[in-house]
C-alpha cells in the first residue's frame, strides 16, 4: 500500500508539472495566442473581442487555475474551429486510434515474441544470423514506405489483390464494425511488422539471460526438453520485463501511428493534433496535450504496478530494505 500511495502521489506531481509545461508552452509562443488563432489579416477588435473569450486579458496564474479547474470537472474547453467539446472531439478520434494500436500491438506480438522465442533457441550460427537480419530488417521498414507498399499489394483499386480498403474510415464508425475492421487491417499491419521487430529483439534478449543463467539448466534436471524448459520457465521469468515493453511500446505507438494515420487517411488522433495545429485551434490543441500527457504517465504507472505485482523480487529487495534501515 506504501508502494501505491507513493506512486500514485508521483503521479499527481507529475500532472501538476505536465499541466503547467502545457500551459506555459502555448502562452510562451511568439505573438499574441488571439491574434494567431484570429487570424493575419484581422482587425484589432475581433482579436481584442477573441481575447475576452478566451479569457487571455486576465492575469496568467488566474488563467491556470481556471483551467485546472476546468480540467478536474472533466471539462477540456470547447474547439473553436468547430465549436464541439474537445471531450467528444478527441473521444471520436481516440475510437479510431486507439483499436488501431491494440489491433497492431496484438500483431506484434504474434510476429515478436514467437519469432524472439525461436531466436533465442536457435543453436546454429545461419539460423541465428537469419533470425537476427529479420529483425534488423523489420525495425529499419520506415513506416510511410512499408504502408505504401502495403497499399501497392493489397489496396483495394489500386493494389496487386486488392481485397483491403486503403483510405478512410467508415462514417458510421463502429456501427459497422466489420466494414470498421477492414479499413484498420493495412494500417494495422503497417505498424504491426515494425513493432514486432522489436518486441522480437526484446523477446531475444530477455530470453537470452535465462538461457545463459542456471534456471534453464535446473529445469532440464527436473525432466523438461531445452525448448519447454526456455518457453515455460524462461518466458514465465521474463513476463515482469516483457509486461514494461508492451506497455510502453503501447503508449509510444499514440504518436507513432500519426505517419500512418495521415497516409490512411484516418480521422484519429494523430491526424486531428496536426489538423488543429494547422487550423491554429490552440485551445484544442492545448487540451489534446495535455489528455496524451496524461495517458502516457498513467500507462506508466499501470506498468510500474504491474511490473512491481508479477515480480515478487522487487518486494523482498524493498521489504530488506526497509528492514535494514
Amino acid at each position: 500500500m506504501r508502494f501505491v500511495l507513493r506512486r500514485l502521489l508521483l503521479f499527481v506531481v507529475a500532472l501538476l508539472a505536465i499541466s503547467v509545461a502545457v500551459f506555459a508552452m502555448l502562452r510562451i509562443l511568439p505573438g499574441d495566442v488571439a491574434a494567431v488563432m484570429a487570424g493575419v489579416n484581422s482587425p484589432p477588435e475581433r482579436v481584442a473581442q477573441l481575447r475576452a473569450e478566451l479569457g487571455l486579458d486576465r492575469p496568467l496564474p488566474v488563467q491556470y487555475l481556471d483551467w485546472c479547474g476546468a480540467l478536474v470537472r472533466g471539462d477540456f474547453g470547447t474547439s473553436m474551429l468547430t465549436g464541439r467539446s474537445i471531450t467528444t472531439q478527441v473521444g471520436a478520434r481516440a475510437a479510431v486510434t486507439f483499436p488501431l494500436i491494440i489491433l497492431g500491438l496484438v500483431i506484434a506480438m504474434l510476429i515478436g515474441i514467437p519469432l524472439g522465442c525461436a531466436a533465442a533457441l536457435a543453436r546454429g550460427r545461419r539460423s541465428r544470423a537469419i533470425y537476427r537480419l529479420v529483425s534488423i530488417i523489420g525495425g529499419a521498414i520506415p513506416a510511410l514506405w512499408g504502408g505504401m507498399l502495403l497499399i501497392l499489394l493489397f489496396g483495394r483499386g489500386v493494389g496487386l489483390l486488392g481485397v483491403l480498403p486503403s483510405q478512410g474510415f467508415p462514417t458510421s464508425g463502429w456501427g459497422t464494425p466489420g466494414a470498421a475492421l477492414a479499413s484498420l487491417a493495412l494500417p494495422a499491419l503497417s505498424v504491426g511488422v515494425i513493432v514486432g521487430a522489436s518486441l522480437m529483439r526484446y523477446t531475444r534478449s530477455a530470453l537470452g539471460e535465462f538461457v545463459a543463467s542456471g534456471y534453464i539448466e535446473m529445469a532440464m534436471s527436473c525432466g523438461m526438453t531445452r525448448t519447454q524448459a526456455v518457453l515455460h520457465v524462461g518466458l514465465r521469468l521474463a513476463m515482469p520485463q516483457m509486461v514494461s515493453v508492451v506497455g510502453l511500446t503501447f503508449a509510444e505507438m499514440i504518436t507513432g501511428v500519426m505517419v500512418i494515420e495521415n497516409l490512411f487517411a484516418l480521422p484519429g488522433l494523430g491526424t486531428g493534433l496536426v489538423t488543429d495545429v494547422g487550423n491554429r485551434d490552440l485551445i484544442a490543441v492545448q487540451g489534446e496535450l495535455f489528455m496524451l500527457a496524461a495517458f502516457f504517465l498513467l500507462i506508466g504507472l499501470v506498468v510500474d504496478l504491474a511490473h512491481r505485482a508479477l515480480d515478487p523480487r522487487l518486494k523482498a529487495s524493498a521489504d530488506g530494505n526497509e528492514v535494514s534501515a
